[in-house]
């Protein structure tokens, strides 16, 4: 099992202002003790492991940067599929599916939707909210497990957003989980590289990869893209408090879209073939899942990522104004947040409306929220992801 944990913030919410904090990176994450510098103290002493005598070990390295979320935007395809499609497809009805899981609508990429313009419109919108201009991007990251290139989507997000500078772009294949995760990354980024401006885009297509005849899977997804903007900025200011990420490739079983081999081309004929030279062409396999494995291991580890973050920022529950999770079930959101005793009205859900949308539902949800007023500059927001890998992870937050 993988797993990092972290702690970035120097300057936390009203509630830790006593604290003047004093932040490491261990190998696995960050520490963070009171009092000394206001900087990020960067180390590499890992948690039980001897500490080197001041002539060998490496000299601190201070950080003045913090990073905060300045924008945010969101894209969904015009094709909406609702539960009663769905009845008329498989075995299947409104409430049967809202009950088990609060889904009642998704939207479906169709015809010549492409998933990067979706992510393309996201970013945009992102931009556009933090009233940056593209060519002042320093950094794109996709998070995504459907790209439309085997190599990778990302660099087409720059491209089509007119930047002129070529900042570099890439994929991160994290499934759920991908959005957190690119989110921590940028924050590394700015802290640690100098860059300025990064764009988190989560996108997926899951619709691509759904056996539409099981009634178990393809009541769940559905297809979108969600961008936020994170900015450099000081580290009063700063937006990212703490994060805690893991992983188990045990739990690839319950939840996976494997590689499989094609029946052989006949055209290829005998050349080659014959002598077994040339591999059959490969394509993914459509999602399978153990939904009760699956939701066990969501409302079982999920909390406890949280409480973990929180306890590395410094916070409790009551400092949280809102609590965002990748919007993958209704029961897995009500249960994480029975167990973190956070009221209803502090949760943010929008999955009734678009289903799981896999590294897009965070801030899908997230540029919803902003947008309608609710979470408003300088609220603190626990946020989670979790799913494929298996994945998950959660970071505390502050908008604005």
């Amino acid at each position: 099992m993988a797993n990092a944990s972290g702690l970035f913030n120097p300057v936390v919410p009203s509630v830790r202002r006593r604290f003047s904090p004093c932040i490491g990176i261990y190998r696995s994450g960050f520490w963070f003790s009171e009092g000394g510098s206001r900087g990020i103290v960067c180390s590499t002493t890992a948690h039980g492991e001897q500490k080197l005598s001041s002539s060998e070990s490496r000299p601190p390295r201070f950080v003045s940067r913090g990073c905060k979320l300045v924008g945010c935007g969101s894209a969904v395809p015009s094709l909406q599929i609702s539960n009663d499609d769905l009845s008329k497809i498989v075995d299947t009805n409104d409430e049967w599916i809202s009950v088990r899981t609060g889904i009642r609508n998704r939207r479906i990429l169709s015809g010549k939707d492409s998933l990067t313009d979706l992510a393309a419109e996201a970013a945009k919108k992102a931009l556009e909210m933090a009233n940056v201009d593209p060519n002042d991007v320093d950094l794109v990251l996709l998070c995504t497990s459907t790209p439309e290139d085997l190599f990778g989507s990302a660099p087409q997000i720059p491209k089509a957003l007119g930047c002129k500078n070529n900042p570099l772009a890439y994929d991160i294949t994290a499934a759920c989980s991908g959005f957190v995760l690119g989110l921590v990354s940028a924050a590394s980024y700015v802290r640690g590289g100098g860059f300025k401006n990064v764009l988190v885009i989560g996108a997926d297509a899951l619709s691509r990869y759904v056996d539409w005849t099981d009634r178990g899977s393809c009541i769940l997804f559905g297809d979108a893209a969600g961008a936020v903007l994170v900015q450099a900025c000081d580290p009063e200011e700063d937006g990212l408090f703490a994060f805690d990420l893991h992983s188990d490739g045990d739990g690839q079983r319950h939840l996976n879209a494997t590689m499989k081999e094609n029946e052989k081309d006949e055209e290829l004929g005998t050349n080659g073939s014959l002598l077994g030279l040339l591999p059959n062409g490969s394509s993914y396999s459509c999602i399978q899942m153990n939904g009760k494995e699956v939701f066990r291991f969501a409302v079982r580890v999920v909390p406890h990522s949280i409480e973990l973050a929180l306890e590395k920022a410094g916070l409790t529950g009551s400092n949280v104004d809102w609590l965002l999770l990748h919007q993958a079930n209704q029961r897995i959101i009500d249960a994480v947040a029975t167990r973190l005793k956070l009221p209803s009205e502090r949760v943010i859900s929008n999955l009734a409306n678009y289903g799981n949308t896999s590294a897009a539902s965070i801030p899908l949800a997230l540029d919803e929220a902003v947008r309608s007023g609710k979470v408003q500059n300088g609220h603190t927001i626990a946020t989670a992801g979790f799913g494929a890998g298996l994945t998950w992870g959660s970071a505390i937050i502050r908008w604005g």
